[in-house]
């Protein structure tokens, strides 16, 4: 590399650092409703609909990033709020964001915290086709309640094993002569998950974590 090839990759370094080779994930974004109901502030949940995918789970409004929509996660995040809740747009104030969040298994969320200016859910035209219902569990439940905490174990290998016995190599690392650890099982390592259970509902996984955050960013 000449010095015009070091000006090259100056040019073409982000200017604001990101998360490297994202298009390798699923995008998605999520809004975080807050409702104020009796004086205070109350965080809105879907209960997914059964026949689709993660049926019956708890979750806030949001979905995949539509490149060809979207002009950013802001903009997923109402658009799905507004397709699944049955609300205008304008009836939602952005209050801020939070973090990315790389999920262990290839999903990355963007969430964006939103007041909706109504003055109860039935005010909204729930999509069935996706969403079973909507709840409101109040903000204070959380700030008392601290989760539950587990862990689920998180391992990377090289290859597996079908239903009829056939080893699948996925990473020759035998061949590539890397170092022995690697030829089986490595990097195992645990993932904490939150819980919360409600008076009806368990909140848990990635909803409960974004929960987690919201709370731990009011102390």
């Amino acid at each position: 590399m000449n010095k015009k090839g070091l000006e090259r990759l100056k040019e073409n370094l982000p200017s604001k650092p990101g998360i490297l080779r994202r298009d390798e994930y699923f995008n998605s974004a999520v809004l975080i409703p807050l409702i104020f109901i009796d004086n205070e502030y109350h965080f809105l949940f879907e209960k997914r609909a059964a026949n689709i995918r993660q049926g019956g789970e708890i979750c806030f409004p949001g979905g995949e990033f539509d490149k060809t929509a979207d002009i950013n996660f802001k903009a997923t995040a109402i658009r799905e709020a507004v397709e699944e809740l049955g609300i205008h747009k304008s009836k939602i104030k952005i209050i801020g964001v939070l973090d990315t969040l790389v999920g262990p298994m290839g999903v990355t969320v963007d969430s964006v915290i939103g007041e909706m200016k109504i003055k109860n859910i039935n005010e909204l035209n729930i999509d069935k086709k996706e969403v079973e219902k909507v709840f409101t569990v109040p903000v204070s439940f959380f700030q008392k309640k601290p989760p539950d905490t587990y862990n689920l174990r998180v391992e990377v290998h090289p290859s597996y094993i079908e239903k009829d016995g056939k080893v699948i190599e996925l990473f020759p690392a035998k061949q590539l002569n890397l170092p022995e650890r690697y030829h089986g099982k490595w990097q195992v390592r645990n993932q904490k998950v939150f819980v919360y259970k409600t008076t009806d509902e368990v909140i848990w996984g990635i909803t409960a974590l974004l929960v987690h955050e919201v709370i731990r960013k009011l102390s």
